[in-house]
């Protein structure tokens, strides 16, 4: 798999999650929700935190946690299916966003995401979804769920940046996977296991 997308970039905009270090605090969850006044009920999320049902190596039960959000895909099927243009990719750093001026809350963008990531907002009549916290980017600092992580599991960065963190611990990590990666969509949120 290569780890950088196949598409130039100015900037490669990623997560990487390392997901052994998530303790579902659902720290990331309220600061999202606080930083974008998202509206206080389950279904409206920009970042969620999923719990899986496991066995560890001795047969044992065991929870680990997943945590999901908007992928910002290179080959994003929310941005073909738009029909007004409202989701939008950027082509410098290739983030999604969604344009509320122009989105009629069709929900076809809905449909159309293979993470589940977008949640209609009632109140604005538009769809909603992460964007990596871009107005905080575009100020220098990182998404509120990566600063917020007491884990330390989520990291931010520029790919084409080999000195950025998600360019060493992608380069460091013992695996590397990008959900539902047989779709297409070419996702840039990446989960990963490292050594310690």
């Amino acid at each position: 798999m290569s780890i950088i997308n196949s598409r130039k970039k100015e900037k490669n905009l990623a997560m990487v999650i390392v997901a052994d270090r998530c303790i579902g605090c659902d720290a990331c969850y309220v600061a999202c929700k606080t930083e974008w006044d998202v509206a206080p009920i389950k279904e409206a999320y920009r970042t969620h935190v999923f719990e899986v049902e496991d066995e560890d190596r001795f047969g044992k039960a065991k929870v680990n946690f997943l945590p999901v959000l908007c992928n910002q895909c290179d080959n994003a099927p929310c941005v073909d299916v738009c029909p007004t243009g409202s989701s939008i990719k950027r082509e410098e750093d290739g983030i999604v966003l969604v344009l509320p001026d122009l989105c009629i809350g069709c929900k076809a963008c809905m449909v159309a995401c293979p993470y589940n990531a977008r949640y209609y907002d009632e109140e604005a009549k538009t769809v909603d979804k992460c964007t990596f916290c871009f107005p905080r980017i575009t100020a220098g600092l990182e998404p509120a769920c990566v600063t917020t992580c007491v884990g330390e599991s989520r990291l931010f960065g520029d790919l084409n940046d080999p000195e950025s963190k998600v360019s060493k611990v992608l380069k460091d990590a013992t695996s590397i996977t990008r959900l539902k990666e047989s779709s297409g969509a070419e996702p840039n949120v990446y989960y990963v296991t490292v050594n310690y």
